[in-house]
């Protein structure tokens, strides 16, 4: 039988990629958790918060420490991931408020 194999390259981007899909999903886990809504966040919302948290945090952190490599695999790296996610996440809050509010605003005015 003949065995498939990823070239080294490919191997280690998707590496790279569960990695970042692993710690961003425990990122927006965490995030969830110090900053509860009203409404549930499902689970894919976190998940996806998560990873673009991770995002801006480790970007943010790269930019605060230039030249230096960022790693979401260390406890600096968790924490930035984990704040780039809370911010997300209150900021997708406040879009929600903001939303909400001028859905229900507009459904008073028909009454």
């Amino acid at each position: 039988m003949p065995e498939f194999a990823f070239s080294p390259t490919a191997q280690q981007w998707i590496n790279v990629v569960l990695i970042w899909v692993g710690f961003g999903t425990l990122a927006g886990l965490l995030a969830t958790v110090i900053f509860p809504f009203r409404r549930n966040v499902g689970p894919f919302t976190a998940m996806v918060m998560g990873i673009a948290g991770s995002t801006v945090g480790l970007f943010g952190l790269s930019w605060l420490f230039p030249g230096k490599p960022v790693n979401p695999i260390s406890a600096l790296g968790f924490l930035a991931a984990t704040g780039g996610a809370f911010l997300l996440l209150v900021l997708y809050r406040l879009g929600g408020l903001c939303f909400f509010r001028h859905a229900d605003n507009a459904g008073k005015e028909h009454r």
